[in-house]
C-alpha cells in the first residue's frame, strides 16, 4: 500500500484532506506545527516547524507521496514568507531527496498569476504575474519543484489551487472554486496516478466561468465534476467584497494590497 505524508494537517485545506483520507483508509501519517490530537487510536501523527531537519525526517521516513500543505498561506512581510515558503519548503525536497520519496504534490497557488487580467484565459505555460511575496513565493516553489525533478528525480504535482471551499460565495469565486468533492478526487489522482514527472495543473473545478484552460491533468486522470454555475444566481444577488483594483485582476484582494494606484506611480517620458 503506498504511504502518503500530508503536512500542514492543522491548516484548512489540511484540516479536511487529514479527515477524508483517513476516512478512505488510505495509509497515512499527519504533521502539523503544534501537536495534532488524534483522529483515531491508532492515526501516525508527527508535528514540528519543517524547517528542522530532524522534523522533517519523522514526516518522511518510509514514505511514498508527500502532499504539502504546510507554510504561510496568507500575504505577509517578504521575511516571514522566506523562512516558511521558501527555507522550509527547500528543507523540505531535502528531506524528500533523503527518503528516496517518489512523489511531492506541491500546494502552489492562483497567486503566482494573480496580476493576470480577469478577462484572460490561461493556459498553462502563462506568464508568471504574482499579486504579492505569497504568489512569488508559489512562482520560486514551481521552480524547486522542477529542479529536483531534473537533478534528483523526484516527482513534483504543483497544484496552482484556486478557491478551496464547499460552495462559492463571492462572484470571483465563481471561476476559481474548487470544490471539495474535485479536490478530494484530485488528490487521489495525485496519489495514485502512474509516473508523472514534473505536472503543473489548475487545481480548480469544471467552472463555466473559469479563468484557467485547460487543467492540464489528463495525465492524472482527473475529471472535475462541480461547477460553480450551479450558485451564480445566490452569489451575483450579493453584494461584490473586492474593491476595484481585486475585480480586476484574478487574484482578487491579494491584488489590491499594498497597490501602487498609476497616478502615484514614477511618470513615463
Amino acid at each position: 500500500m503506498t504511504r502518503v505524508a500530508l503536512s500542514g494537517a492543522d491548516g484548512q485545506l489540511g484540516q479536511f484532506l487529514r479527515r477524508t483520507l483517513l476516512a478512505q483508509g488510505i495509509n497515512l501519517r499527519c504533521a502539523g506545527l503544534r501537536p495534532l490530537q488524534p483522529l483515531r487510536p491508532d492515526e501516525d501523527v508527527s508535528h514540528g516547524d519543517l524547517r528542522d531537519g530532524e522534523n522533517v525526517d519523522r514526516l518522511l521516513q518510509g514514505v511514498d507521496v508527500l502532499i504539502h500543505m504546510a507554510g504561510t498561506s496568507v500575504e505577509r512581510p517578504l521575511p516571514d514568507i522566506i523562512e516558511n515558503n521558501l527555507i522550509g519548503l527547500h528543507a523540505v525536497y531535502e528531506g524528500a531527496r533523503r527518503h528516496k520519496v517518489k512523489r511531492v504534490v506541491f500546494a502552489s497557488s492562483n497567486h503566482s498569476i494573480g496580476m493576470h487580467e480577469t478577462t484572460e484565459r490561461l493556459a498553462l505555460d502563462c506568464d508568471f504575474r504574482p499579486d504579492g511575496f505569497y504568489g512569488l513565493s508559489k512562482m520560486w516553489g514551481e521552480g524547486l519543484a522542477r529542479l529536483y525533478w531534473d537533478k534528483h528525480g523526484i516527482e513534483s504535482i504543483c497544484v496552482r489551487i484556486g478557491s478551496a471551499l464547499e460552495r462559492p460565495t463571492e462572484p470571483r469565486h465563481l471561476s476559481t472554486w474548487f470544490g471539495l468533492d474535485d479536490l478530494t478526487q484530485f488528490i487521489n489522482c495525485c496519489i495514485n496516478a502512474p509516473d508523472v514527472g514534473f505536472l503543473t495543473a489548475w487545481g480548480v473545478s469544471n467552472n463555466t466561468r473559469s479563468y484557467w484552460t485547460p487543467t492540464g491533468c489528463a495525465r492524472l486522470g482527473y475529471r472535475p465534476v462541480q461547477n460553480s454555475e450551479a450558485f451564480a444566481a445566490e452569489v451575483l444577488r450579493q453584494p461584490n467584497p473586492l474593491d476595484a483594483i481585486g475585480q480586476r485582476y484574478q487574484g482578487g484582494s491579494f491584488a489590491s494590497f499594498d497597490y501602487t494606484p498609476h497616478d502615484q506611480r514614477p511618470r513615463e517620458d
